[in-house]
């Protein structure tokens, strides 16, 4: 079992489908709720936005904001990923109102893809929304991410129509969601 540290309820399972030689084992893994400004956090989100910013160099194609009061508690969380006590990625959710919340701020390190820590994250972070209250999940992701737009698939994530500030961005962002299953 993995746990978020902060999170009594939520336990995730290390069932993924990539053999079991590619994923790290799930006791080198944790999430740990940090500040949006601790330096741990600033860090990754560096990270993010300049590798973000070289694959949609135009004009208004990046959505960078976030701020820290949406994700305390009660209103959200901002979740950092260890890898043998190393910082590999982030991710965060945010309600929108009290139904519907958002994930924002989803990265995992290049050299950490490909071993289910993503999915780990996104489990993760639809327990902290279902946690909230909420019951439909909701995100924006790029037209360029197709690692990223495969993850949200297989984790039940269907295109929605264009939301919020993206829909200044109609050429480079794709909307998502799906609705939290009763029970999880």
């Amino acid at each position: 079992m993995l746990k978020v540290e902060g999170q009594t309820e939520a336990c995730l399972t290390l069932a993924m489908t990539m053999p079991k030689s590619a994923r790290p084992p799930a006791e080198s893994i944790r999430m740990a709720r940090k500040e949006l400004t601790d330096e741990v956090s600033r860090a990754l989100i560096e990270s993010l936005n300049a590798e973000l910013t070289g694959a949609y160099p135009e004009p208004g194609a990046t959505h960078f904001g976030l701020d820290p009061a949406e994700v305390r508690d009660g209103r959200g969380a901002f979740l950092v990923v260890y890898h043998e006590g190393n910082p590999v990625g982030c991710g965060a959710v945010r309600l929108l109102d009290p139904e519907t919340a958002e994930f924002k701020r989803m990265y995992v390190s290049p050299a950490m893809r490909g071993r289910g820590l993503g999915r780990h994250l996104v489990a993760a972070l639809e327990a902290e929304a279902q946690a909230l209250g909420a019951r439909r999940l909701v995100l924006e992701t790029g037209i360029r991410q197709s690692a990223a737009l495969a993850l949200y698939r297989a984790s039940g994530f269907q295109p929605i129509s264009l939301y919020g500030e993206y829909l200044h961005s109609p050429e480079t962002s794709i909307c998502m969601g799906k609705v939290i299953p009763d029970g999880q």
